[in-house]
C-alpha cells in the first residue's frame, strides 16, 4: 500500500517546541510523529506509530527467538499483590493510585513482577513445567515528578518487560544469559551504540544486575568504562577502592586549633597551609581534610526521618543518584536548617565525627575512610577544627557508604587502569531477582524428588518507546532526522520535485513499481508544495532513501539520496531496480 503525503495525517513544524529541550524531542515534534497532550503524556501520530511498531517487531522476533512466550497483563492492578512485596509502599509517589467505585485500591502498572509471580503459582506445580520465559510488550505508567524530554522521560511509556523462572540458580544464571545475549542482538540490529554497565538494583531487589545504556551526551545517566579493560558500570554501581588501613600506633594525638572563616574546604585547606600543617611531609591537599554531610533517611513506612552523618573526603561531593541508591527502598534528602536548630551539636560548617557518635547518630563513611587515616575536621565549635583525627582511634563509624563523586581518572578496579566517565541513556536492564518475588508470593512447585521448592526468578526490561527517542538522539543531524533502514516508517521517500504532468504520471509509476516490488514508499506527491519545501520534509522526515523526480528527469534520470549520505543519478527505467539492490545492502 502507498501512503500519499497529500492524505497522510502530518504536519510538519519549522520551529522547536516551546518545551523541548533535547534533539529527539524536538524533531520528533516537528516531524510529526508524535503530539503532546500533558505533561509526559504523548500521542502517537501514523508516522510515529509505524516505527514504535517497527521496534516492537525487532524486540517480539529476538524474544520468541530465546523461547519466551508472549502474554499481556491488564495495566489496570489491584492493590494486593504489590503491598505482598511492599512496593505499594516502596515505589512512594511515583504509583499511579486510583480507587474504584467500591473504594477498592488500585494503581496503573510500572512493572509486573508481582503479577507474573502471582501467574506461575496458579498454573504451574511440577518441575517438569520449568524452566519457563514469560514475557510482555505494554503500556507502563510512573508519575515522574519532572516528565522531561519527549518520549525520553514521560508518565506513559511502552516496555517489554520478561520474566525467567527456573528451579535452580545454575538455570537462572542460563536465562540471564539468553536474555543478555537476545538485548546485543536487539541493540545491534536497530544500530544503537550502548555499552554494558553493572547497576544496583534498587527496588527491584535481587542480586546481579546490568544495565544497558545508549551513548549520549543528553543522558540523564553517568556510566564509567575502564582505559585498560572491559569494565563498565553505572555510576551508581561503582564500587570505590578502599583506602589504605594504617598502623593506628606512633600516630602523633588530634590537636584542636582556632580555624576563623573555615566553613569551606578551600577555606579550611587555605589556613592549614599557612599554619604550615602538613600530611607525611607535604602541603595539605583537599583530600587530607574531612567532610561530614548531614542527612535525614526515611525508611518505608516509617514516620519520622533519621539524622545520618555521611563522611566523605573533602575533594568530594555528594553524588545524590549514588547516594539514593545505597540506601533504596529508603528515602533520602539532605539536612536543613530547621534540623541544625533542633540539634545543637550540629555546628553548620564545622560538624565533625566525635559528636555524631557522642549523640548517637548514625555514620557512614567512604571507604577511603579506612581504619588508621588521619583527617583534618570539623570540632563541633564555631571555627574550630582539629587536626590528625584518625579512624578507629578518635572516632569509629558504624558501616560505609557509596554516596561520594565519581571523577574522571579515579582508579578502575582490578587494575583496569582509571575510569573514565560518559553519558548515557538506559534503554534496558537486566536482574537476577532470585526468590525475593516467588517467596512473597508463597510459589511452591514440587521438585524431582517430590519435596516443595520456590523457583528463582529474573527480570528483564526494554525501554521500547524510549529506544525510538534514542534512535532520534544517536541519528540526526542539523536537517533532520535519519531513521535505520529496519525501523523507519518507509524504506523510501519518493518526492516529485516537478510539477511537470510528465514527471507527476511517471511519480505514480515509480512508487505503484515499487509497492509491486514490496517496498514500503511514502510518495510526497503534494501538487501545490514547492520543491524546497518537500525537500526540508524529506530531510526531516528521515527516511533511508529519497527517489526526486526533479530537473534531471527531463532527461530520463532519477535522482537516489541516501539519507546522510551520498547522491546520485540513474537512468529512469532503472530507479526501481537501483533501489531494490540498495535495500538490500
Amino acid at each position: 500500500m502507498i501512503t500519499r503525503l497529500s492524505t497522510l495525517f502530518l504536519r510538519t513544524l519549522r520551529e522547536d517546541p516551546a518545551d523541548a529541550e533535547v534533539p529527539s524531542h524536538k524533531l520528533l515534534v516537528r516531524a510529526g510523529y508524535i503530539r503532546r497532550v500533558a505533561p509526559g503524556v504523548y500521542t502517537w501520530l501514523p508516522l510515529g506509530l509505524r516505527t514504535l511498531r517497527k521496534i516492537e517487531a525487532v524486540v517480539r522476533q529476538e524474544m520468541d527467538g530465546i523461547g519466551a512466550q508472549e502474554l499481556l497483563f491488564p495495566a489496570l492492578l489491584p492493590r494486593e499483590p504489590y503491598e505482598l512485596t511492599n512496593r505499594w509502599t516502596e515505589y512512594g509517589d511515583s504509583l499511579f493510585r486510583l480507587k474504584d467505585r467500591k473504594d477498592a485500591d488500585y494503581l496503573l502498572g510500572p512493572t509486573h513482577e508481582e503479577m507474573f509471580a502471582s501467574a506461575v503459582k496458579e498454573m504451574y506445580s511440577s518441575y517438569k513445567d520449568f524452566p519457563v520465559t514469560l514475557y510482555q510488550i505494554q503500556t507502563k505508567y510512573r508519575d515522574e515528578e519532572r516528565p522531561r524530554a519527549g518520549i525520553l522521560r514521560g508518565r506513559e511509556f511502552v516496555m517489554k518487560d520478561s520474566y525467567s523462572f527456573d528451579m535452580t540458580d545454575e538455570g537462572l544464571a542460563e536465562s540471564y544469559q539468553r536474555h543478555r545475549g537476545a538485548y546485543q542482538r536487539i541493540f545491534d540490529r536497530l544500530g544503537v551504540e550502548y555499552a554494558i554497565c553493572a547497576a544496583t538494583s534498587g527496588a527491584m531487589g535481587g542480586s546481579a544486575s546490568e544495565e544497558f545504556l545508549a551513548v549520549s551526551e543528553n543522558g540523564e545517566d553517568t556510566f564509567v568504562r575502564a582505559t585498560e579493560g572491559s569494565y563498565a558500570a553505572n555510576v551508581e554501581a561503582v564500587v570505590t577502592q578502599p583506602g589504605a588501613e594504617r598502623p593506628i600506633e606512633g600516630q602523633p594525638e588530634a590537636v584542636e586549633h582556632d580555624t576563623p572563616a573555615s566553613e569551606t574546604i578551600d577555606a579550611l585547606v587555605d589556613w592549614a597551609r599557612g599554619e604550615g600543617i602538613t600530611v607525611d611531609g607535604r602541603e595539605v591537599e583537599a583530600s587530607d581534610t574531612l567532610k561530614c554531610i548531614i542527612v535525614k533517611i526515611t525508611q518505608p513506612g516509617a514516620e519520622e526521618a533519621e539524622i545520618t552523618g555521611i563522611l566523605l573526603p573533602g575533594d568530594r561531593e555528594v553524588d545524590m543518584k549514588r547516594l539514593e541508591a545505597a540506601v533504596e527502598p529508603a528515602e533520602v534528602e539532605m539536612a536543613v536548617e530547621e534540623d541544625f536548630k533542633k540539634n545543637p551539636f550540629l555546628v553548620k560548617g564545622y560538624v565533625g565525627p566525635r559528636a555524631l557518635r557522642a549523640n548517637g547518630v548514625t555514620v557512614l563513611a567512604d571507604p577511603r575512610v579506612a581504619t588508621g587515616t588521619s583527617w583534618i575536621t570539623g570540632a563541633d565549635a564555631p571555627q574550630r577544627h582539629v587536626v590528625g583525627l584518625v579512624a578507629g582511634r578518635d572516632f569509629e563509624v558504624d558501616g560505609f557508604i557509596e554516596a561520594a563523586e565519581i571523577k574522571e581518572g579515579d582508579p578502575a578496579p582490578e587494575g583496569q587502569g582509571v575510569l573514565t566517565l560518559a553519558r548515557g541513556i538506559e534503554i534496558g536492564h537486566i536482574f537476577q531477582l532470585g526468590r525475593k518475588y516467588t517467596k512473597a508470593f508463597d510459589v511452591q512447585i514440587l521438585d524431582e524428588n517430590g519435596k516443595r521448592a520456590v523457583p528463582t526468578q529474573g527480570s528483564y526490561g526494554i525501554g521500547v518507546s524510549r529506544l525510538m527517542a534514542v534512535l532520534a538522539e544517536q541519528r540526526h543531524d542539523e536537517k533532520g532526522l535519519n531513521w535505520p533502514l529496519e525501523v523507519a516508517p518507509y524504506q523510501v521517500h519518493v518526492v516529485v520535485a516537478n510539477k511537470d504532468s510528465a514527471a507527476l504520471e511517471a511519480g505514480d509509476k515509480l512508487v505503484e513499481e515499487l509497492d509491486k516490488a514490496g517496498v514500503e514508499v511514502l510518495f510526497d506527491d503534494r501538487p501545490k508544495m514547492s520543491p524546497g519545501v518537500k525537500f526540508k520534509d524529506s530531510e526531516l522526515l528521515g527516511m533511508p532513501y529519497v527517489v526526486v523526480l526533479g530537473r534531471s528527469f527531463k532527461e530520463g534520470k532519477i535522482e537516489i539520496r541516501v539519507r546522510g549520505g551520498e547522491t546520485f543519478e540513474v537512468p529512469a527505467e532503472e530507479a526501481v531496480a537501483k533501489i531494490q539492490e540498495l535495500l538490500k545492502g
